[in-house]
């Protein structure tokens, strides 16, 4: 049986401590910015609580998007799986080259949408189609799900709302761009309370939606 731990939420819909994941989610989720971290006893997190979070979480500190120099810091991942989720990946053959994404049921693999073939592309801009797809998805859903991605760089444009490609317009890559345009006009004009986080392979392996072409 895994031990018990203790969520501290510092910046979130309620802070405070909770005495688990789904609980800390509940107050994360959607939140701008939150600050939050789990430890292995109540007296621990108590501490740190009262610390605040610019003391406690370091670079690496499980919920926090900043670094204790204030800048930005490489995308955080939750310190547990939510199987209650949404996956998505991009498979490309060639970068750029054609290009294909899915979104799938983290617990089951199931496929819940797929895009492609799209004739040219990045992995990137497919990556980022992938999350904007499944945002849309889930929204008509009334979901509030989190997604998973394994992509740094698709989130860091999501949060942006812009992408920075070097792939040229022109004929052959017309079906991408229109792709991408419309996904930048659904960002800016749409709000979501979906967490989007990133896929820690290296502790969890290879994200579910993975195409298995590495």
């Amino acid at each position: 049986m895994a031990a018990a731990k203790y969520y501290v939420v510092w910046v979130g819909h309620k802070p405070g401590i909770y005495r688990s994941w789904a609980e800390c989610q509940a107050q994360t989720n959607g939140y701008p910015q939150a600050r939050f971290k789990s430890y292995e006893s109540e007296a621990e997190a108590r501490q740190a609580f009262e610390k605040g979070w610019q003391k406690s979480l370091n670079f690496s500190g499980a919920g926090s998007s900043a670094s204790k120099s204030g800048k930005p810091a490489t995308p955080e991942t939750a310190p547990e799986v939510d199987y209650d989720s949404l996956s998505v990946d991009v498979g490309c053959s060639g970068n750029p080259g054609i290009v294909e994404y899915k979104g799938v049921d983290t617990r089951t693999g199931e496929i819940l949408f797929y895009q492609g073939p799209i004739a040219k592309g990045t992995n990137n801009l497919g990556e980022f189609l992938a999350i904007v797809h499944g945002l849309a998805y889930l929204q008509k859903l009334g979901s509030n799900k989190t997604i998973y991605t394994d992509s740094v760089t698709a989130l860091s444009w999501i949060r942006k709302k812009e992408v920075s490609t070097n792939l040229v317009r022109d004929a052959s890559t017309e079906e991408i761009w229109t792709l991408v345009d419309r996904a930048l006009k659904w960002l800016r004009s749409h709000t979501y309370t979906n967490k989007i986080v990133k896929w820690d392979t290296k502790k969890w392996g290879e994200i579910k939606a993975d195409f298995g072409r590495k």
